[in-house]
């Protein structure tokens, strides 16, 4: 079903691999650090094969958390990646990438649509992309991994985000990279947009039921205000 532009009132994204260029950044590292086996990759060049690591390990570890998550040992986790993190964002050069074009994109939807993120990251990873960035002021609500009893895929962080919005779920657009962020949007009753500058292919989130799909998150601003 196409895009209805008539309801969309409110926005939801989603963080690694919509706002955060997160897919490129593990495929930097992984391909730094499997350049020291030049040996084992075709011409030499592992990064290839870096990309077609991290791009396969997104749905495993979507899934493993999933289950986490239903057996309510996800705080328990979230804990040990969020030390994990600082640990990795207290060493020199650690810092997120900004997708290219979305700082634009935010500046100019903010003012015509309140907007949210819902990101399944911990709150801590959340608020230091932002802070980092300088994008605190663009969104009014932040739903990170620990907000809600359930994190995406269900739709509970979507729903929570459209109330403090102040708008109803399916007034929302829930924006992400992941089949993740297409099946929390669809739960909550919410129109979903699947952006390609992440971790999910094209064929994914079609089967999973988005209602536009995007090259890149920074394209959304021409889409929604013509």
């Amino acid at each position: 079903m196409p895009l209805e532009l008539s309801r969309v009132r409110a926005l939801c994204f989603d963080m690694d691999g919509t706002l955060s260029d997160t897919d490129d950044q593990w495929v930097e590292r992984l391909t730094q650090a499997f350049s020291r086996l030049p040996f084992l990759f075709p011409r030499r060049q592992p990064r290839p094969f870096a990309r077609w690591l991290t791009m396969r390990l997104e749905t495993p570890a979507n899934a493993a958390y999933h289950l986490l998550d239903r057996l309510h040992l996800d705080d328990e986790a979230l804990r040990l990646l969020a030390a994990l993190q600082r640990w990795r964002e207290s060493r020199p050069k650690a810092a997120f990438w900004l997708i290219a074009g979305v700082g634009e994109m935010l500046k100019r939807l903010h003012g015509r649509f309140p907007m949210a993120i819902v990101s399944a990251r911990d709150e801590d990873g959340v608020l230091a992309f932002l802070r980092q960035h300088k994008l605190q002021p663009f969104f009014a609500a932040v739903a990170s991994a620990q907000t809600c009893a359930y994190t995406k895929p269900f739709p509970d962080p979507v729903r929570w985000a459209a109330q403090q919005m102040g708008v109803p779920p399916e007034a929302c657009l829930m924006i992400g990279d992941t089949v993740v962020d297409i099946r929390a949007g669809r739960a909550a009753g919410a129109q979903t947009v699947g952006v390609l500058c992440g971790f999910g292919s094209e064929a994914e989130l079609r089967r999973a039921g988005a209602d536009l799909i995007l090259a890149s998150t920074a394209q959304l601003a021409d889409y929604l205000t013509g």
